[in-house]
């Protein structure tokens, strides 16, 4: 209770506004803001980081696209025979580059297929890249 012009008063306390709590004992009152920003910056490093791979991933992917294509146009023109490597495909079918995923790693060809159907398998490591791992791209 506390006492204004004699009387006594009771008021209700809002819990943002309790005279205890860890923090107050130790001192440290005045460092939740700066927790609350260092929390904030580790949250949004970690989303970017997270962005930044599944841009990657995307990237790759139309890479692969476009190699494929090229793979074909190739298989196409050589009466369905495989090319010594990727490069020799791409530059065939009049393409700048597309020999190194997006994370300047080389692509994979497998020609023939290792699948049953296919003529071939174009891959990628992907973002760890381990040869033929886990996260790998096809």
């Amino acid at each position: 209770m506390a006492r204004y012009d004699g009387r006594a008063t009771s008021r209700a306390y809002f819990p943002w506004e309790s005279r205890g709590g860890v923090l107050r004992r130790l001192g440290l009152a005045r460092a939740r803001p700066a927790a609350a920003a260092v929390g904030l910056v580790v949250f949004v490093v970690v989303i970017a980081y997270r962005e930044r791979e599944r841009a990657g991933v995307r990237q790759t992917r139309a890479i692969l696209a476009a190699a494929s294509r090229a793979v074909e146009v190739y298989l196409a023109d050589h009466d369905g025979r495989c090319p010594p490597d990727l490069a020799t495909a791409v530059r065939a079918a009049g393409l700048a580059s597309a020999t190194v995923d997006a994370w300047g790693r080389p692509l994979r060809l497998v020609c023939p297929s290792r699948s049953e159907g296919k003529r071939f398998d174009l891959l990628s490591d992907g973002p760890d890249g381990k040869p033929l791992g886990l996260d790998r791209i096809e």
